[in-house]
């Protein structure tokens, strides 16, 4: 369905309002800088219930309030009716063209029967107006409280799972993050951590991608390690990963181990391309997606898979933004390797270069090679999560 947030049925009613300024808020806001255009549509937050939790519908009952000037000056030429009137029609209008919108049958919101009502008031919010109040409740697909989204514990080998918004360890007046927690329920924890504060990213729970949680790195010395070496103890593997690069020539994730000079690096090259490295004894699958278009500063969603072969190994990637839906192949001899020997980093390539400016928001981490399918239902669950395309 087509209805999935509070967001979107706010967002229609707020462009289908052509006829002056439009607000999401409360009574008291009206006008609380005086640079109000009116007519003024007032959308409050509305109170909502779901009748039927397995019918995934979700009513709510909002009230909007219409406005507009009724100065001293013209009480003797428009009457108060008059300009309730056509106040009045301007919110009819309204009320016609929003619901046009979900007309289509692919869409599920509506008006509940019998729910309208008009109240007509004057003289409010520090102005000489007239005003309309209208409540009426919507219904909306929402979500089925049945548990049918694909999460990433859903799949088999399930290494590592880090997220932003969950499971850190910081300092709640300075922000700085000592840890954060693996929620992949792994017996080998993929915790990371970083005992010096001058390297402890931030924590910033609001306004990073999709207004979510996300830990910010400074560019130059914030890192976390894992506690435990990188569980991946084949030739395959995949990785999923959603951040936002502050520059170019960083990296967000990186796994190496000096004795066998095998890495994974993920991160954006020079050229603000997206670059991936996977090397093992000498040999090395280098994937470097060239976009055309600005790659820093854009939320992203990026894919690493690695499927093990006799001998032929492939190294998939899988970039996703606002602007760009990039994919590539490459393939190696002789480099097969396991990487449960080394520890891995967020926010640097092997803790100590090409430090990450921007944030993270997720890291997921699988021990195989996920099929075309499982990849598309992780993909799908980030967007969902981020919106980012």
């Amino acid at each position: 369905m087509a209805i999935t947030r509070l967001t979107d049925l706010v967002t229609v009613f707020e462009n289908k309002w052509v006829y002056g300024d439009v607000k999401f808020g409360y009574d008291g806001d009206v006008n609380q800088d005086h640079d109000t255009k009116y007519p003024l549509m007032l959308i409050e937050p509305p109170t909502s219930i779901m009748p039927v939790i397995y019918e995934g519908r979700e009513e709510y009952e909002f009230e909007i309030n219409f406005y507009n000037l009724y100065h001293q000056a013209a009480h003797s030429v428009v009457s108060l009716q008059k300009r309730w009137d056509n106040l009045q029609d301007l919110a009819n209008e309204w009320l016609d063209f929003m619901l046009k919108n979900y007309q289509d049958s692919t869409v599920e919101a509506y008006l509940n029967d019998e729910s309208i009502e008009i109240e007509r008031v004057k003289d409010v919010a520090n102005d000489k107006l007239v005003q309309i109040k209208l409540t009426f409740t919507m219904s909306g697909f929402t979500k089925c409280f049945r548990p049918t989204s694909n999460f990433p514990t859903d799949y088999s080998d399930l290494v590592g799972w880090l997220s932003a918004d969950s499971l850190a360890t910081f300092d709640i007046p300075n922000k700085k993050v000592s840890a954060l927690g693996d929620r992949s329920g792994h017996t080998v924890s993929a915790n990371v951590f970083q005992s010096t504060k001058t390297k402890q990213p931030l924590r910033i729970g609001y306004d990073g991608i999709n207004d979510k949680t996300y830990l910010n790195f400074n560019g130059t010395t914030d890192v976390l390690t894992s506690e435990s070496s990188l569980q991946i103890t084949g030739d395959s593997f995949t990785i999923f990963e959603v951040s936002k690069f502050g520059d170019t020539s960083e990296v967000m994730f990186s796994s190496a181990h000096e004795g066998t000079s095998s890495n994974i690096d993920i991160g954006l090259d020079a050229n603000d391309d997206f670059k991936v490295i996977n090397s093992y004894g000498g040999q090395e699958i280098t994937i470097t997606l060239a976009s055309g278009t600005q790659l820093k500063n854009e939320p992203h969603i990026g894919v690493v898979r690695r499927t093990g072969g006799d001998s032929t190994d492939a190294l998939k990637v899988l970039y996703y933004d606002a602007n760009n839906q990039k994919t590539s192949t490459s393939t190696a001899s002789g480099v097969a390797a396991t990487f449960n020997s080394a520890v891995f980093h967020i926010g640097a390539r092997t803790a100590q270069a090409e430090f990450l400016s921007g944030e993270f928001n997720e890291l997921i981490i699988y021990n195989r090679a996920l099929t075309d399918v499982e990849v598309n239902d992780i993909v799908g669950y980030l967007n969902y999560k981020y919106k980012i395309y």
